[in-house]
């Protein structure tokens, strides 16, 4: 059976791609838990179609 809890997947996408007029899209996929942090998260992870690290924000 599986656990029942309050960890969800959320999708990540590059903020600074959008302005750079570059195809394509940097996304990543990771959980958290709904319960402890209810608000949108934010991460600093590599995009490489601009090859630096660059913030990230949860989409819906």
């Amino acid at each position: 059976m599986a656990k029942k809890g309050n960890r969800v997947q959320v999708i990540l996408e590059c903020t600074e791609h959008k302005d750079s007029g570059m195809p394509g899209t940097s996304r990543y996929i990771t959980t958290k838990n709904k319960k402890n942090t209810p608000e949108r998260m934010e991460r600093r992870k590599y995009n490489p179609i601009l090859k630096k690290v660059t913030l990230h924000r949860e989409i819906k």
